[in-house]
């Protein structure tokens, strides 16, 4: 396998020298003396979060995203560091095969997409994943995870019931808190979460008025992944919303930036 990636990572090189791109993407953890020697920003998807000198960064993004998703995110997060504009291409590599993406227009929306700290995100994202596949006790569980500008958010929202987190310093990156969150993602309403992964509430209803604010969504969305949109275009939160169905959608400034449903073969 170390052969097969070494090959991959060779042609990827050629094909991003010959294509003129200005970054090429290994989704694939190297160590550093591994890592092509090229004259672009190199990025490495894996484990670790923005570590990088001069030409190499690091993101981590979950993987059990489809290939499509994940290089939406990987151009968001090009567009948002200045590395990319519309009309740059990026090659990409797996330890299967290579690929190019070219950053279109419909990229723009996501700038700031990891605005957010990235931690809290993935780990919310990988939450919703699971909670798509598994549910809670065989039943299926819609919720919706709101991360950041916690003020904002408090004063668009109020509580359906009484906040099981008020008085508790539970953070999404703390070990046993996933278990946790699980369990209350049953309840109605919606989580708010600081940006530094710290859960504020939970059960909390957001008052959004789709007519008065005006989102541009895809039609035939529920009210869940509305409300979800709204808040996020009246505050500078992000949003990840889960329907029963196992849909996941994350929205910022009121669009929609991701959308997959982990149940389904793409």
């Amino acid at each position: 396998m170390a052969e097969v990636m070494e090959v991959l990572l060779e042609g990827a090189t050629k094909v991003a020298e010959k294509i003129g791109a200005k970054a090429l993407v290994i989704m694939k953890e190297l160590p550093e003396e591994e890592i092509p020697e090229v004259n672009i920003t190199v990025v490495i998807v894996g484990s670790t979060f923005d570590v990088e000198n001069e030409k190499v960064k690091r993101i981590s993004i979950p993987q059990n995203l489809d290939l499509n998703n994940l290089l939406n995110l990987i151009s968001a997060f090009l567009l948002e560091h200045g590395i990319l504009e519309e009309g740059d291409s990026f090659v990409y590599v797996t330890e299967s095969l290579i690929g190019v993406r070219t950053i279109k227009r419909s990229f723009i929306a996501m700038k700031s997409f990891f605005a957010q700290n990235q931690n809290v995100l993935q780990r919310m994202l990988e939450i919703a994943i699971e909670l798509s596949i598994e549910g809670r006790e065989g039943t299926p569980v819609g919720t919706i995870f709101v991360i950041g500008d916690t003020r904002g958010v408090l004063k668009h929202s109020r509580q359906l019931i009484p906040n099981p987190f008020k008085g508790h310093k539970i953070n999404v990156l703390d070990k046993d808190s996933k278990e946790i969150i699980k369990e209350f993602a049953q309840l109605d309403g919606a989580f708010l979460i600081r940006e530094d992964g710290r859960i504020v509430a939970a059960g909390r209803y957001l008052e959004i008025e789709p007519r008065v604010i005006d989102l541009m969504l895809p039609p035939g969305l529920g009210s869940r992944h509305i409300a979800a949109a709204g808040i996020t275009k009246i505050t500078s939160a992000m949003a990840i919303s889960l329907s029963e169905s196992g849909a996941i959608r994350i929205f910022k400034n009121g669009l929609m930036l991701l959308e997959y449903n982990p149940r389904l073969k793409y």
